[in-house]
């Protein structure tokens, strides 16, 4: 809890209708179930101590009588449990009668949030018995306590400042501007709606997209229980379809027609943080609102929820190649602009038989095939030296044919052992001098051919590379304009695999399939046995564990701890616990050192919500210390 993480629970009671002590029984058993697994915050549905359907018998002083019998009943219950509950009745107040959600704590009526909107038409007709709330606010008197009253009550844990929370009901929801938009600007990260929404032919997908939606818009948790088995089916049937929802992304749903009890985490750091990064999101301002005060006990929070291990790859495969194809179209318009800017119809590009370079190649073949320039004026340039391989170099030349581009070959041992000469280097030294004149010579080439044609070098590093600096500084880190500059190397990967899916050329899918098997190397120490030497991977550590601390740095703000914890539980089985933190140790102190290469970056365009361009989406200082990052990461054992 001390990182964010709050235990949320939507449960669906199996109802009798107007028998509130039967449902008072039912309520309590639920209240039992999510006990046991530490829930926080408990949402039950709508009126569900009487029952939504019980029609005409709301006007009944027996049965308004039993439920707050009932109510009181399930108050002194609270007192053993340690959490913030929501439940569903029908009340009378000044005279009125009010469809509400009384909110309980440790024994304590904390308040009542009437529903504000009241539908009236198809199968509704709540006018008839209740009466909407407003934005006034009131008092109910209960023994001798004053309980608030009213839809603008926000209640705040004493411990846990982003651990706010707030209350619609069912309709609520559904209209142009529901009092959730308010609640989060008044600062409640967590919004619970107690429902009774009846079911119809697509329904679900709707309801769906609002509670999913709505979360996205209020950059919040939302916690939505529904009537379900039990209802009246006089007319009308009720799915029990429970959901919980982050940001946008759907954590928990309950199984439509089946009663349950569902359960997530919603992380309430992370959504203080993202609102505070967004600067169009107004600051919290909670006047004209009750802020009360609750009390839980802080403790481990059990995470049940799913840590893409992918963060940047859809995991679905018809979404994935969805997204392909527009990450593709994004770069290929990118480098069209920056063509048709320099009035220029010529690329060149270092092709080395690699992921990354292929990438470069096929995003350019895409470029000059949507400005309907002949792909001809594409010049490959293979450059082997020390390290090269026979299976790189013969399948960067097996590429550039098969795509119908110009191909260069430039051996530029000569050119090196020359330069180790002048600068009295040993070539038997396999340092980072011996690596690096290799990456500055091929530079050196690639940007004098492209000179000579009056082409663009289109430059081939990925955002992984950048973000840890495996990259020669002036070498192959610099370039005329990088295609791929933003896409992670999990995602480089899925890119190629999906051209090569989809490009109907035999041969070409052959190449890209091979060149997928190839492990990943700047190929820069000499072979053994005609193998690659240098894996990047067995040097810098798994890209699938950088991009995965890459995304959760920088696109959810986490720190380190946080980091390593939900690695662990995502990694779990793949990697063990000392070698996520050896990783994520280098990933670190990389990071930071590494940012004077990323200060100088060449253009490129954005694909996705996380870019390290100094211009864009990474302003940071090349000399920043990552000391108290480290420090953290220093303590975990």
């Amino acid at each position: 809890m001390k990182q964010g993480f709050i235990k949320v629970g939507a449960a669906t009671p199996k109802i009798t209708v107007a028998d509130c002590r039967a449902n008072t029984q039912e309520i309590k058993r639920l209240m039992n179930e999510m006990k046991k697994e530490h829930v926080k915050v408990m949402v039950f549905p709508e009126l569900c101590i009487t029952g939504y359907t019980c029609q005409d018998l709301f006007l009944q002083r027996r049965l308004l009588d039993s439920a707050w019998e009932s109510l009181l009943e399930l108050t002194a219950y609270t007192e053993e449990v340690d959490a913030l509950v929501f439940v569903g009745l029908p009340m009378r107040h000044n005279g009125r009668l009010y469809n509400v959600a009384a909110v309980l704590n440790r024994g304590s009526i904390l308040g009542f949030v009437p529903k504000t909107h009241l539908p009236n038409y198809n199968e509704f007709y709540e006018q008839r018995h209740f009466t909407a709330g407003t934005d006034d606010f009131d008092y109910h008197k209960v023994g001798e306590e004053e309980i608030p009253f009213g839809t603008c009550l926000m209640f705040a844990c004493e411990d846990i400042p982003e651990f706010t929370v707030a209350a619609e009901i069912c309709e609520d929801l559904w209209v142009p501007d529901p009092p959730s938009v308010s609640h989060a600007q008044a600062g409640a990260h967590i919004i619970v709606n107690l429902s009774a929404s009846d079911e119809m032919v697509g329904k679900d997908s709707y309801r769906r997209s609002l509670v999913s939606g709505q979360s996205a818009r209020l950059i919040g948790g939302y916690v939505y229980a529904t009537a379900g088995e039990g209802e009246s089916s006089q007319d009308l049937v009720f799915g029990g379809q429970n959901m919980i929802a982050e940001n946008g992304v759907t954590l928990a749903e309950g199984k439509r027609f089946r009663n349950s009890v569902i359960y997530g985490e919603i992380d309430v750091q992370r959504l203080a943080d993202e609102r505070r990064r967004i600067s169009t999101y107004p600051p919290a301002d909670s006047s004209g609102y009750e802020v009360i005060p609750f009390e839980t006990e802080i403790e481990e929070t059990k995470l049940t929820r799913i840590f893409d291990p992918n963060p940047f790859v859809p995991s679905v495969k018809e979404e994935r190649d969805m997204r392909c194809e527009e990450i593709l179209n994004i770069q290929a318009m990118g480098l069209k602009k920056r063509l048709e800017h320099v009035h220029s119809s010529k690329a060149t590009v270092g092709l080395s038989g690699g992921l990354d370079s292929t990438l470069a190649l096929l995003v350019i073949a895409r470029t000059f095939d949507i400005m309907g320039a002949p792909r001809n004026q594409i010049h490959c340039i293979t450059m082997p030296c020390f390290g090269t391989t026979d299976r790189t170099y013969q399948n960067a030349c097996k590429l550039s044919q098969c795509l119908g581009a110009k191909l260069s070959e430039v051996n530029i041992k000569e050119a090196v052992s020359i330069h180790f000469r002048d600068i009295g280097h040993d070539p038997e030294v396999h340092d980072v001098t011996y690596e690096n004149s290799q990456a500055r010579e091929r530079t050196q080439i690639l940007m004098d051919m492209a000179n000579q044609e009056g082409a663009i070098l289109v430059g081939t590093g990925d955002l992984s590379e950048l973000a840890l600096g495996w990259a020669t500084y002036n070498g192959d880190h610099m370039s005329m304009y990088g295609v791929n500059a933003s896409v992670p190397k999990t995602l480089v990967r899925h890119l190629v695999r999906y051209y090569a899916d989809t490009c109907g050329d035999a041969r070409l899918q052959e190449v890209l399939l091979d060149i997928l098997d190839t492990p990943v190397s700047p190929e820069l120490l000499p072979p053994e046995n005609g193998q690659i030497a240098q894996k990047t991977e067995d040097l810098v550590g798994p890209y699938e564990l950088h991009d995965f601390y890459l995304y959760y740095m920088l696109r959810a703000g986490f720190e380190p701890k946080k980091i390593y914890r939900i690695a662990c539980r995502t990694f779990e089985g793949r990697y063990d616990k000392a070698t996520i933190l050896n990783w994520l140790k280098t990933f670190y102190r990389r990071f930071f050192a590494q940012q004077f290469k990323r200060s100088c970056l060449p253009d490129g365009p954005k694909v996705g919500s996380v870019a390290l361009s100094p211009r864009g989406d990474l302003r940071m200082p090349s000399d920043a210390s990552a000391a108290i990052w480290m420090e953290e990461l220093e303590e975990i054992r």
